[in-house]
């Protein structure tokens, strides 16, 4: 390591004064003007990482469904995944550390990471639409840079095509081409080999208003339209010509406020969709006649495609094994669904997606998605080979067609990650070929009236929780008065956690009626205020 170079460059990338930074379950996030140096060290880091597992590693700016004047960045492991636990740790250390010690840091995280530096380093680099991404990136390239690693910029993509991109390149192109246009074709391929089959197919068009959150989703279906079958019609709203990224409008905005984005004009009964600003994230939604909005979340989504591939796993005749995995936050309803009528074992584990997708990792086909509208499904290793297999050699024509079917589907998901763009098509292509209306696909079953708070607290490592955070351990006595609190109402639960980014702690409450629902979660709110050391004003009804 060539250290006058990284003082020289590093010199460049300072880090303001008394700043520390923590890389949460989104890596790390802040104002953009305060992110310069993060990048550069994330550079360096991402060589280093590159060099301990000789592969290649994603680095993606983004700050997601947070406003514009944000940003952020994630690191990709190899397959596609969210860089290892480990790792963070030695982010935080790098990011947090003077300019003075960046050196010893370096050649601690060497030692204890298992870094040869004589390895060559490949990083991809990917960033969204907003002002200050491009300038972000570059810091990123100077960290790789000066470490000697190569890269490769692939310049605006959503953050699911980078994880694509970084696992086709790991895997020797095994999972798709790492380009755009294999992305695309890898998918529409599926997808229209899968909606050829459907009932209506060739007559009739199906319609699709989306909404772009003004960000990088609108610049990459408008690249992918081209390859679509002519009688799928997305249109394209708030597509970031005209108002700013994530403002009133994206799937965070609509899941949160439960209501339509602003800058796309809804008719009753047609099926809209909102992807997030990085299109990692969708959430459907429709108005009835009646003018009521109704909000399809990541748990009907995950339920839609549950009772699909059940269905195909079914008439393929092979005894895979199935599983939904879900966070506290799944709607109970949707539990209750899928254990009782659907016949799916359900796993609920901590929020957050690694822990998700490494539960999904244990079964033969893995359904998981966070209501937020974060999700894909994961196949194993073993159970993609029999599909294959039989797609191509079984005798009988059910079985076979089934089989196909499951390939195809197999094609069109995004397995690395959470990808708007690729559930968007699978749940498209699941409402054709059966027949459902967005209607229908809502009337699966009703959603538990629920509301969501927030209470400011002075420190929020006071609450600690077990049972993937359904329980509350400390502060001593506040689990039991939830318990008390819950026997109150009918069909009623509720939790409280403590967010993984700033001292606020978070209160799910569910019940039988919206006004019970909101009554549970104020009380919960002033337990939570007055036991683990709220700040301000009360919460107030």
């Amino acid at each position: 390591m060539d250290s006058e170079a990284l003082k020289k460059y590093s010199a460049l990338h300072p880090k303001p004064a008394g700043l520390t930074l923590q890389y949460g379950t989104a890596g790390f996030r802040t104002k953009a003007e305060q992110l310069d140096h993060v990048m550069f060290r994330m550079g360096l880091l991402a060589a280093l990482r590159s060099k301990a597992v000789v592969s290649t590693i994603g680095v993606m700016v983004t700050a997601s469904h947070n406003p514009e004047e944000d940003n952020g960045v994630k690191l990709v492991d190899p397959l596609g995944e969210m860089l290892h636990p480990s790792w963070e740790e030695y982010a935080t250390q790098l990011v947090n550390a003077e300019e003075q010690e960046l050196q010893k840091i370096i050649s601690e995280i060497c030692q204890k990471g298992a870094v040869n530096q004589h390895k060559d380093a490949s990083v991809f680099i990917g960033r969204d639409t907003r002002p200050s991404s491009e300038k972000l990136a570059q810091s990123v390239i100077d960290g790789i840079s000066v470490l000697g690693g190569q890269y490769h910029d692939y310049g605006l993509v959503t953050t699911p095509q980078l994880h694509y991109m970084v696992c086709c390149q790991n895997t020797q192109g095994q999972y798709g081409k790492a380009t755009l246009d294999g992305y695309y074709e890898k998918l529409c391929k599926a997808f229209t080999e899968l909606i050829r089959q459907s009932p209506s197919s060739g007559e009739s068009q199906r319609h699709l208003k989306i909404d772009c959150a003004n960000g990088i989703g609108a610049l990459k279906l408008a690249e992918m339209k081209p390859y679509l079958p002519k009688e799928v019609l997305i249109h394209l709203y708030n597509d970031g010509t005209k108002e700013k990224l994530n403002h009133l409008c994206g799937a965070d905005f609509v899941k949160v406020h439960q209501k339509p984005p602003a800058g796309l004009d809804m008719k009753p009964n047609e099926r809209c969709c909102s992807f997030d600003g990085d299109a990692d994230r969708i959430v459907y939604y429709y108005k009835d006649a009646t003018g009521h909005f109704h909000l399809m979340d990541g748990d009907k989504i995950a339920t839609l495609i549950s009772i699909f591939l059940k269905e195909l796993l079914a008439k393929m005749g092979q005894t895979l094994e199935m599983a939904v995995i879900q966070t506290a936050y799944a709607n109970g309803s949707s539990t209750r669904y899928l254990e009782e009528t659907l016949k799916v074992p359900v796993h609920c584990v901590k929020t957050g997606v690694k822990h998700l997708h490494h539960k999904a990792q244990e079964f033969d086909v893995g359904v998981y998605f966070e209501a937020n509208g974060h999700g894909t499904v994961l196949f194993s290793k073993a159970a993609e080979t029999k599909i294959r297999q039989l797609a191509k050699e079984e005798k009988d024509d059910e079985k076979r067609e089934a089989a196909k079917m499951l390939e195809n589907m197999i094609d069109l998901i995004n397995q690395t990650v959470g990808d708007a763009v690729s559930d968007m098509l699978v749940i498209e292509v699941i409402l054709a070929l059966k027949g459902l209306t967005v209607q229908q696909w809502d009337a699966i079953y009703t959603d538990l009236p629920n509301r969501l708070l927030k209470v400011q607290v002075a420190d929020r490592r006071v609450i600690d929780t077990t049972d993937a955070e359904r329980r509350a351990v400390t502060p001593p006595g506040l689990q039991e008065k939830i318990d008390v609190l819950v026997k109150k109402y009918k069909l009623s639960r509720a939790f409280v956690r403590p967010s993984g980014t700033e001292d606020v702690v978070r209160i799910y409450a569910e019940a039988d009626t919206q006004a019970n629902a909101d009554a549970l979660a104020h009380e919960v709110s002033l337990a939570v205020y007055h036991l683990a050391g709220g700040r301000g004003a009360p919460p107030q009804p």
